[in-house]
């Protein structure tokens, strides 16, 4: 593919992305751009919710400039504006990395569009289960994918929710993080727990999720209460933002949890407050791999969790933290209870917790990634 006046440059790369909103999937391509080899790759990024720029200002500093597909058009011409966009885009680079399976589905299809000489790979990377996406979108995803130069799945999970006729195309590779820049400065403990209201001794259980229903907010929120009523001492907080923002404040509410869960919205210094935090808890109904798990590691912070999606191949049960059945309110309050009981076992589950980390660099990944573009293109 491509002219010969193209494959003697540095390969270009395009990441599209539906947002760049303090997702997951956007979290990650974030710390992929702080690592990857510029000398051989010339990476682009392009986006289209223009609702979702949470994170342009990291990927500027990073050296990757965002594109927002269709900016400018007006609310009638702006679907074909970004479809333009797209195919401009499209044409002056060899690879599309795409990660998200709507965006998938149309890019697939653009790239037919092209002539051969100026038509790219396509490669996705499916973050979520099949299951938690729309019929429509699985649909849509499923009827297209045959039309990938290459997929990868983050989990085993995620890669058991694909259509079994698809299943068997799809490498799955462990994404991760960059230790380097999780770890916490000295002092920041005392200071971010001051900010919250924590007390010496008291146990502090974090989230981070964003408010969307995958991560079952009303889950955590009523085990919150629960876990509360057994042990007013205990603090919870929550660093996300989505749209069901008024629904997750409303029931919270409702719940009477006032100060002793702060729900903090978006924020920046995340790391700051895992490094004030004792307990990581996460109440999903559906999971990927979640980046936050992996940085709660980095934190020695062991984990209440789910078993869904790929918790149970990032959490050994007993070992790491504890792992609870999905949507059961008692049975996750009971489990952030016992840690919080429990120094002894906080303490050794957060050691195992912080060696497990390890295993979760993110220079593995796009190391990996940059091999499969180079071997695609005939260029490894």
């Amino acid at each position: 593919m491509g002219s010969t006046s193209r494959s003697s440059m540095r390969m270009r790369v395009l990441w599209l992305v539906k947002g760049l909103g303090p997702g997951g999937a956007e979290q990650l391509l974030l710390l992929a751009a702080g690592v990857v080899d510029r000398d051989r790759f010339d990476y682009r990024l392009a986006y289209v919710r223009a609702d979702k720029t949470h994170l342009v200002p990291e990927f500027e500093a990073a050296g990757l400039l965002p594109q927002r597909l269709g900016a400018g058009a007006p609310g009638p011409q702006r679907r074909a504006a970004w479809l333009r966009d797209l195919r401009e885009a499209m044409a002056d680079v060899d690879v599309v990395h795409v990660h998200s399976p709507v965006l998938a589905s149309v890019a697939r299809v653009v790239a037919r569009t092209l002539p051969r000489s100026r038509r790219p790979l396509v490669v996705t990377t499916e973050h979520n289960e099949w299951t938690s996406h729309r019929p429509a979108t699985r649909l849509a995803n499923g009827l297209t994918a045959r039309l990938d130069a290459h997929h990868w799945a983050v989990s085993e999970q995620v890669k058991h929710t694909v259509w079994p006729s698809e299943r068997g195309g799809y490498e799955v590779l462990i994404h991760g993080i960059d230790p380097t820049l999780v770890r916490p400065t000295p002092g920041v403990r005392q200071r971010v727990r001051a900010d919250l209201g924590v007390g010496e001794g008291e146990v502090l259980s974090l989230t981070v999720a964003n408010l969307r229903s995958n991560k079952d907010y009303p889950n955590l929120l009523r085990a919150a209460r629960s876990a509360l009523d057994a042990d007013p001492s205990l603090h919870f907080a929550a660093v996300g933002q989505g749209p069901l923002a008024d629904e997750v404040t409303a029931l919270h509410a409702s719940l009477g949890l006032g100060d002793r869960f702060r729900l903090l919205g978006f924020r920046r210094d995340v790391h700051d407050l895992m490094a004030a935090a004792d307990i990581f808890t996460l109440a999903s109904a559906h999971e990927g791999l979640p980046v936050a798990v992996m940085e709660a590691f980095a934190n020695a912070l062991p984990v209440v969790a789910t078993r869904v999606g790929g918790l149970p191949q990032q959490v050994t049960d007993g070992v790491e933290g504890l792992l609870v059945p999905p949507g059961d309110a008692d049975r996750l309050a009971d489990a952030v209870l016992r840690l919080a009981r429990e120094p002894e076992l906080r303490a050794r589950m957060g050691a195992a917790a912080l060696q497990r980390s390890t295993a979760y660099d993110i220079r593995h990944a796009v190391a990996a990634q940059e091999h499969r573009y180079a071997a695609l293109s005939g260029q490894s």
